[in-house]
């Protein structure tokens, strides 16, 4: 199977947003500070007398690229050529989607030598494999909302990987060309259901604790995944602060390693572990509350910001 090789070219930067006027969903490129729409670049290029992929006229979902793969980001980046100007829409204009709708988020625990240690914990010696629901995926700009059943919601900076192709049993050597490219997520964790209940999967899969976004990255923009400042802020402090260098297991050897017994589908997240400073570990402990801002960015990907409010009554 060929490798999934994006040209130099062909970097670019997609989202899923709705807006003001429309609660259809759509798909957008990032050019500068603003997003174009592109199945309405699409359509205008048609109406000016162009000739434009007839998949692009319908596009609305970053799935429809990632699926597509290479060709389909040489399409993207020939549209953009063709029309510079229109359906261009300030990024303070829309309301982000979820980056992917993904058939699974597959996330990492302690996988920052730092983190295992300030929670009292050896550093793995392999991959500590879990489950992000679909349910508790969330936006950029979209609130994080604390739960009636816990009291001890804590923030967790991470690099999501998005997966290019259907992927079995890959070696580490050509992971890499298995993906798509990279965004950010805020593995939000309850831990006090987390720690309870003996296994993580409530405790991280509640509404809303899944942020992911703004932006898919793809991958030739970033010449190294493992060379990646990575922050965490609440209300503006910085709480984390690491790099991806520091990661116990690499993304190349995450991809092949859960790829040998679970099959990736194009458009999975692999959210691969957060680095030390999250809140339930220090002291006294500093956990989300009513009000609060939690931003994460990541060198070259952007920052996901998620306000947290109180569960409705």
């Amino acid at each position: 199977m060929m490798p999934l090789a994006l040209a130099a070219k062909t970097e670019m930067k997609l989202a899923q947003f709705k807006t003001n006027e429309s609660v259809e969903q759509r798909l957008g490129v990032l050019r500068g500070d603003v997003v174009y729409d592109v199945a309405a670049l699409a359509r205008a290029l048609k109406a000016s007398g162009g000739g434009p992929p007839s998949w692009l006229l319908q596009a609305k979902a970053t799935l429809d690229v990632i699926g597509r793969g290479d060709s389909a980001v040489r399409d993207l980046e020939a549209l953009l050529n063709d029309i510079q100007m229109g359906a261009a829409l300030p990024l303070d204009s829309i309301d982000f989607l979820p980056a992917v709708y993904p058939s699974k988020i597959v996330a990492i625990g302690r996988n920052y030598v730092d983190h295992a240690i300030e929670g009292g914990a050896e550093p793995p010696k392999a991959p500590l494999i879990f489950n992000k629901l679909p349910n508790s995926l969330s936006a950029h700009n979209a609130p994080i909302v604390l739960s009636k059943i816990s009291s001890q919601v804590d923030y967790e900076a991470e690099l999501a990987v998005i997966i290019g192709r259907k992927t079995t049993r890959v070696s580490e050597a050509s992971a890499l060309d298995h993906v798509f490219g990279y965004t950010l997520i805020n593995d939000v964790s309850a831990r006090d259901l987390q720690y309870g209940d003996g296994q993580w999967t409530r405790g991280k899969g509640l509404d809303t604790f899944s942020p992911l976004g703004p932006f898919i990255t793809t991958r030739h923009e970033i010449a190294d995944v493992q060379a990646l400042k990575i922050e965490g802020r609440l209300n503006g402090e910085v709480m984390q602060s690491s790099n991806t260098s520091k990661m116990i297991f690499k993304v190349a050897y995450l991809v092949s390693y859960i790829s040998q017994g679970i099959t990736l589908e194009p458009g999975d997240v692999i959210a691969t572990g957060t680095p030390d400073g999250v809140g339930i570990f220090r002291k006294p402990p500093v956990l989300l509350k009513a009000g609060d801002v939690y931003e994460v960015t990541v060198e070259k990907l952007g920052t996901l910001r998620n306000p947290v409010v109180a569960a409705a009554e």
